[in-house]
């Protein structure tokens, strides 16, 4: 009896492991359909019901539209917002500041770096008290309250790599860069470069000055630029300080280093220096200003040449990307409201003397690359 009963137990026991062994085997192989079902390849039926589903998420959700912005930066030549202490007064910058008030520097302008989105001009003095100087001909100095004049106009951001940061040495340095500061002005050039978020663009800017085109120029550039970039940077402006003063066409060094500088991934390349016009040229889809001349000069109280200019381009981006798209304008100033001397007064241009500092520019341009960069302007000049 009890050997019946142990016999019963272990068919029972064959049994349960039989059923569990069948069990584990069909799941295996249900698991196994499963696989081959996931990576075959799906019957006509199968790919022309799934392409029919797909088209219809496609047209009940279309792709996003790209995120599109734009930003509008003007650019102006040398500002020497004072003088040369040893020049006679009557007639000087200072002179005019005392007699008409620093409203009377500005009221030229017509708001044309207010109704941009950023303003950019070479500052060439110093905003200082310094009273050591320089051992150099001319040493330009400022009183530091001239700092507002930047302001009244609407410029946001100046150049300071140029042969007269340094007039009042190293103090006067520091003392003009704390004067831009407390304004809420930017700045750059040389050591400093600047980033500023405008509309939701970063933009930044380098200045150097470029009197020769040399290797270690050029990495300083490169390096500069990469840096921007690393920061996000989508617009890149870079300003130079060159050229031969009073000489109307740039010189070789100039056009290569200008032209290396947008290979390198500049966006803008601006430059001053020659305190009179040198032309415009497209390079590689970018614009290079040559010289933009003198422009709130308080450094000659009666230039021969008063011609002068502010370039302006209007940048386009997608999803914070720049694009191909290109709008520039180009206005012809005077940099003094009087023709028989100099107020320190920019004031714009219309008639025929606008139309002859046109051509006188677009002159200038058909002596370096040739001037089909009208064709992006919004206005184009006449005929």
């Amino acid at each position: 009896m009890e050997g019946q009963t142990k016999s019963r137990k272990r068919k029972k026991k064959r049994l349960k492991r039989w059923v569990r062994v069948t069990l584990i085997g069909l799941m295996m192989l249900t698991l196994a359909a499963l696989v081959v079902s996931a990576i075959s390849p799906a019957g006509p039926a199968e790919k022309q019901e799934k392409q029919e589903e797909q088209e219809k998420q496609a047209i009940e959700s279309p792709p996003a539209e790209p995120e599109k912005s734009e930003i509008t930066i003007s650019a102006a030549g040398d500002f020497t917002l004072g003088t040369d202490e040893s020049f006679t007064y009557a007639g000087s910058f200072p002179d005019e500041a005392e007699k008409k008030g620093l409203a009377h520097f500005t009221g030229g302008l017509d708001n044309i770096f207010k109704e941009d989105d950023l303003s950019t001009v070479n500052l060439e003095t110093t905003l200082t008290e310094a009273t050591e100087k320089a051992v150099k001909k001319f040493r330009f100095k400022g009183d530091p309250a001239y700092t507002q004049i930047l302001t009244n106009a609407g410029i946001e951001a100046v150049n300071l790599a140029n042969n007269h940061t340094l007039d009042y040495l190293d103090q006067g340095y520091k003392d003009t860069k704390s004067n831009l500061e407390k304004a809420n002005i930017g700045y750059f050039g040389y050591e400093e470069s600047l980033v500023k978020e405008v509309n939701g663009i970063k933009v930044g800017a380098l200045g150097y000055e470029g009197w020769e085109d040399t290797e270690e120029i050029r990495a300083q550039i490169k390096e500069g630029i990469e840096k921007l970039r690393a920061k996000g940077v989508a617009v890149i402006i870079v300003h130079f300080h060159w050229g031969i003063e009073r000489t109307y066409v740039p010189e070789q060094s100039q056009q290569t280093l200008a032209r290396f500088t947008v290979d390198a991934g500049a966006d803008l390349v601006l430059g001053h220096h020659p305190h009179v016009l040198q032309g415009i040229e497209e390079y590689n889809g970018k614009f290079i200003v040559y010289s933009l001349g003198n422009f709130m000069f308080g450094g000659n109280r009666n230039p021969a040449d008063k011609d002068t200019f502010v370039f302006q381009q209007t940048f386009h981006l997608e999803d914070g990307q720049l694009t191909n798209k290109k709008d520039i304008q180009v206005v012809p100033f005077s940099i003094s409201s009087l023709t028989e001397r100099n107020d320190y007064r920019p004031t714009r241009l219309d008639g025929k003397e606008k139309a002859r500092v046109m051509q006188k520019i677009i002159d200038g341009s058909n002596q370096i690359k040739g001037s089909d960069w009208i064709q992006y302007m919004k206005e184009k000049p006449s005929p």
